[in-house]
């Protein structure tokens, strides 16, 4: 959980903007624009097979890890992630989060640590909880989909939010310092109800970089958040 901790110690939201939402003929200089108030960078992988969608690899992280020490979190929508991962940690990837709808899943999570990476597991918004629970204590961190992986810009899903809380619950009651991230339409006011159910990562694309000044939408985004937090309505 080291690799984890890249925040001030009293910071309890991390915040995630996705480079998926990102002009990737400008990626270098749109990752430096948000990233004073990122933590994370959050790095969408499609094999155009796990989803219908196809967008960056290894080769694009290398480079963008020239640019920037940001925590590189890639998101691996990949039906065969454990043909890649060696390369992942090689281009820079700081944690590599896997489906649990592939299979192999304790394998999967052996490897990424063993890599030196942080391992995550994450669902889709219709894979129940159960799929993911006998895997809590090899995690480092849960990824609650809030929109079916695949494109950007989609409506978020708040049904999802029982699988926060659940998520959230579950991880301490085992004592585990494992985080609880969401992903999909995440925005001002989306980033406040997740945040009330338990998420500590907040995955956001189009609400940052579809934003005329990104950097201030981001700022705006975490600060939702931590208002939400500081209002003791934390709890599902």
């Amino acid at each position: 959980m080291d690799d984890l901790q890249v925040r001030d110690a009293g910071v309890e939201i991390l915040l995630a903007p996705s480079v998926l939402s990102a002009d990737f003929g400008n990626l270098a200089e749109a990752v430096g624009e948000v990233a004073p108030a990122a933590d994370w960078l959050h790095i969408d992988v499609m094999d155009g097979h796990f989803v219908p969608n196809l967008t960056v690899g290894p080769p694009v992280v290398a480079s963008l890890r020239n640019h920037t020490g940001l925590y590189f979190d890639c998101h691996l929508m990949m039906t065969n992630p454990g043909d890649h991962l060696e390369a992942f940690a090689k281009a820079g990837a700081n944690g590599c989060t896997v489906h649990v709808e592939v299979g192999s899943t304790r394998e999967l999570l052996s490897e990424i640590g063993h890599l030196g990476m942080a391992a995550g597991l994450a669902m889709n918004p219709d894979t129940p909880f159960d799929a993911v629970e006998p895997y809590l204590d090899e995690v480092d961190l849960v990824l609650c989909m809030t929109v079916f992986p695949g494109f950007g810009g989609q409506a978020f899903m708040p049904e999802v939010l029982e699988k926060v809380a659940l998520s959230r619950a579950a991880l301490e009651a085992r004592g585990s310092g494992a985080l609880v991230e969401v992903d999909g339409g995440i925005d001002e006011q989306t980033a406040a109800l997740t945040v009330r159910a338990g998420a500590q990562v907040l995955v956001s694309g189009s609400a940052v970089f579809g934003h005329e000044r990104p950097w201030e939408a981001a700022r705006r985004l975490r600060q939702a958040a931590l208002k939400e937090l500081a209002s003791g309505q934390v709890g599902w």
